[in-house]
């Protein structure tokens, strides 16, 4: 059984400029004290075509995790523009949101995002070379692709190369958003917190940044 769960997340700033930090809150749940830091990532899909266009924009570490709810934000700086394909500069990509424990991946949230011009005139005749600054990012967060994966959690160790469920779930939530099966992105407007249980207050947890030594707390 998972330690960790995630309850919420809601997608700050969006839609957003290009050049704009991604900022996730994420509100999360430990069922019994965790002693070694869950690592999170933030991953910016740059082609679908392959992965080494995967940007990880960002690193953090939070813990040890004492039992309860928590909650903090997340957030990293945009993708390096010269490391996306051209042919994907514009249009729909996707940004990973993952978990892990004792460097094992056991929760994955994905996300849909619609990188488009504003101005009318861009959109309708757009230039051959991105101009990454009039473009603006829209997170499609109604409808995110959770996936989850078995780990050894220190208990009984397990295989967790495949995933043990993959579906959009209401628990990982933002309103006033929405997008098609075909791919093809629609507006969102303001971002609004939605949480199934709003049980208790927030546990203060130590969170420290993977490329920096001081820690900062966060509640």
């Amino acid at each position: 059984m998972a330690k960790a769960h995630i309850v919420n997340i809601v997608v700050l700033d969006n839609p957003s400029a290009f050049f704009n930090p991604f900022q996730f809150e994420i509100t999360f749940e430990c069922i019994e004290d965790l002693k070694e830091d869950l690592e999170w990532k933030i991953i910016y899909v740059g082609s679908a075509e392959s992965e080494e266009h995967d940007q990880t924009l960002d690193t953090v570490f939070v813990g040890p995790v004492p039992e309860g709810r928590h909650m903090f934000v997340f957030q990293a700086d945009p993708p390096d523009p010269a490391k996306i394909p051209v042919a994907d500069a514009v249009g729909v990509t996707v940004v990973l949101l993952t978990c892990s424990y004792r460097g094992k991946e056991f929760i994955r949230v994905g996300y849909y995002v619609n990188n488009e011009y504003s101005d009318p005139e861009l959109k309708e005749n757009p230039p051959t070379a991105p101009l990454f600054d009039k473009l603006q990012r829209n997170v499609l967060a109604t409808s995110p692709r959770v996936t989850r994966f078995k780990i050894d959690w220190g208990d009984n160790p397990c295989d967790n190369s495949e995933p043990i469920e993959a579906n959009s779930e209401p628990m990982v939530t933002e309103t006033n958003g929405s997008h098609n099966t075909s791919g093809n992105a629609v507006n969102s407007d303001s971002s609004q917190h939605v949480s199934e249980d709003s049980a208790g207050p927030l546990k203060p947890v130590l969170c420290h940044d993977s490329n920096h030594s001081q820690s900062m707390e966060v509640a």
